[in-house]
């Protein structure tokens, strides 16, 4: 008994380890054909602003899938495909991706769209990020200001692109203005709006969820460094039951019909698209 309670111990430490949320079981959704055949797929917040319903439901005009969506920020995501976790992912952190693809637990590495990100915060703007020349400017104002500025800190892609705007800005940010919510977009947009923070949305968040912020303003945005390219990536060949599958949708999200997806998503409720194309993307794609 002590030997067996000692192999499961070491087993939950093994997976509890690895593991970078219980996406590893759990599905945020199930969209597609439930006869076809099953893929699982990982991002944030593509998944929760109903992107990837949209793609899933067009893809399946063309072959019959059923989609898991797992709801994992571009660092979880990247684990999960690792492991196995998961056949695709859509992110957006560049540098981790293509050190996956050069280890070889990724392939198919496929430029789909960007946004951008926007500093956004009270109206008064008591750390002058209006006025900053760039966001590393915006950001060393914000901690010369000590205003409250809530990060997600979840190594997510606008997690590792804030930290590469505090490292252009040679701050090192701690303190208690600088504030972890360990949340996903949409939920820390709102918790900054309700305690007057500043913080980094993506565009299409904002416009999607902007409304429940409603004591934030855009204060910043314009810097190329603040766009934002995201890229699909799938298991190589064989590694997953779904690998096949998931390479041909990776395709599928590059074509035409996938890209008229990406690029009319939000216009019938917005009255504009909330992501740009790959084609708009690509100038400035790395």
């Amino acid at each position: 008994m002590t030997r067996r309670l000692a192999t499961l111990a070491a087993l939950a430490f093994l997976f509890g380890a690895t593991a970078p949320s219980d996406a590893y079981d759990r599905c945020a959704d199930i969209y597609g054909a439930a006869s076809g055949q099953r893929l699982s797929l990982a991002t944030g917040s593509p998944g929760e602003l109903g992107l990837v319903k949209a793609l899933v439901e067009a893809y399946n005009k063309v072959e019959p899938v059923s989609v898991c969506w797992k709801k994992a920020g571009s660092g979880a995501s990247l684990k999960l495909l690792e492991a196995k976790a998961v056949d695709l992912i859509m992110v957006h952190a560049p540098a981790a991706e293509k050190k996956a693809v050069a280890d070889g637990w990724a392939a198919n590495r496929t430029l789909i769209g960007s946004n951008e990100f926007y500093l956004v915060g009270p109206p008064e703007d008591s750390a002058k990020i209006a006025e900053a020349k760039d966001a590393a400017d915006a950001y060393r104002r914000i901690a010369q200001a000590q205003a409250k500025f809530f990060t997600r800190g979840d190594n997510s892609g606008t997690h590792m692109k804030e930290l590469a705007i505090w490292g252009k800005a040679g701050v090192k940010p701690e303190g208690a203005w600088y504030v972890t919510s360990a949340d996903f977009m949409a939920a820390t947009l709102k918790r900054a709006s309700d305690e007057g923070a500043y913080f980094m949305t993506d565009s299409s968040t904002w416009i999607a969820e902007g409304k429940n912020a409603p004591n934030l303003r855009i204060l910043f945005r314009g810097d190329k460094f603040l766009v934002n390219t995201y890229h699909a990536l799938s298991v190589p060949e064989g590694a997953t039951g779904g690998a096949a599958a998931a390479a041909r949708f990776v395709r599928f999200l590059a074509s035409e019909a996938g890209q008229g997806v990406i690029r009319d998503f939000g216009k019938d409720v917005h009255g504009r698209g909330i992501y740009d194309d790959a084609a708009y993307a690509s100038q400035y794609d790395d």
